[in-house]
């Protein structure tokens, strides 16, 4: 046995145990992603409805994307202003707040992680907001109008107002496992680089957390930021309950939105592929500028 070989198995047996935990994540990603996404890859390029055999058409999905579907370019407007405006302020507002309440003692910390936390896993609080902005006299922000003699607005209805109402809501739901690893994170930072950093001369708060807290979280920080990636880009969960689907004018639908429809209701499996490819790609390109931006302070 040649030396390489002695040195590969030698290596495998000390680190036997991280292979095999990794192995049930291993399993469930090659499963459950990417196996699932080499296939919608591939049925991009056919016609498709789930009955008959697929039948290759090449770019022609992508060109009807593109050129020929006017509806989907509506959507994919909508898909990146969400994401833009959801994903990033979300995120920043998830740091400030864990960060904010670091300091708090534990029995008010716990407190306000489980209010920030909660309105991501309670559906019901859809109902609520469909209360706040009811198209209705009887909404809470309609009545406020007419007590001030202004006439009721279609919140949820009328398409000028109603992604502005989506992205209210989004935002206050984004705080996820994104702010959990922020709040975990902080709570397990080295105090002595603080202590190191005050007596080197660090002169304030903002600068501690520029050169000393951001760059013990880059973990952390990353994964907040794929969290928001994917909570921006996936949205559509929030835009039905809030204004249906279709909604007036498609100005609350999404990529994913649209992507189901076709796939589930209309049974071009090879049409909605393309669409999740291109979705799939938008994330992707962003998460790489964002690992990019974030690799500042891995260097630091």
């Amino acid at each position: 046995m040649t030396e390489k070989k002695k040195r590969s198995r030698s290596s495998f047996k000390q680190q036997g145990a991280f292979y095999i935990m990794l192995l049930p994540y291993s399993v469930i990603f090659i499963l459950f992603m990417l196996i699932p996404a080499v296939g919608a890859l591939l049925a991009s390029f056919t016609n498709f409805n789930g009955m008959t055999f697929p039948d290759f058409v090449g770019l022609d999905n992508y060109v009807r994307l593109i050129l020929k579907d006017p509806t989907f370019l509506i959507v994919f407007k909508n898909t990146l202003l969400q994401a833009v405006l959801v994903g990033p302020i979300g995120f920043v507002l998830s740091f400030v707040i864990a960060w904010l309440i670091n300091e708090l003692p534990k029995a008010v910390r716990l407190l306000v992680i489980f209010l920030v936390y909660s309105p991501t896993f309670s559906g019901t609080l859809y109902i609520v907001w469909q209360y706040i902005f009811s198209n209705d006299e009887n909404g809470v922000i309609n009545s406020l109008l007419q007590t001030m003699g202004l006439e009721p607005v279609n919140w949820l209805s009328d398409s000028t107002y109603s992604m502005a109402v989506v992205i209210i809501v989004s935002i206050w739901m984004s705080f996820g496992v994104g702010f959990l690893s922020f709040v975990a994170g902080l709570r397990g930072l080295d105090k002595a680089y603080y202590e190191a950093a005050a007596i080197d001369g660090l002169r304030n708060r903002w600068q501690e957390l520029y050169y000393i807290t951001f760059p013990q979280m880059t973990s952390q920080l990353l994964f907040g930021a794929v969290q928001a990636i994917a909570t921006g880009f996936a949205a559509g969960t929030i835009n039905q309950a809030l204004a249906g689907y279709p909604s007036t004018n498609n100005a609350t639908d999404t990529i994913l939105l649209y992507m189901s429809d076709y796939g589930k209701t209309r049974f071009e499996y090879g049409y909605a592929s393309a669409m999740s490819v291109v979705l799939m790609a938008i994330m992707l390109i962003t998460w790489r500028l964002i690992d990019k931006a974030l690799s500042t302070f891995r260097a630091e």
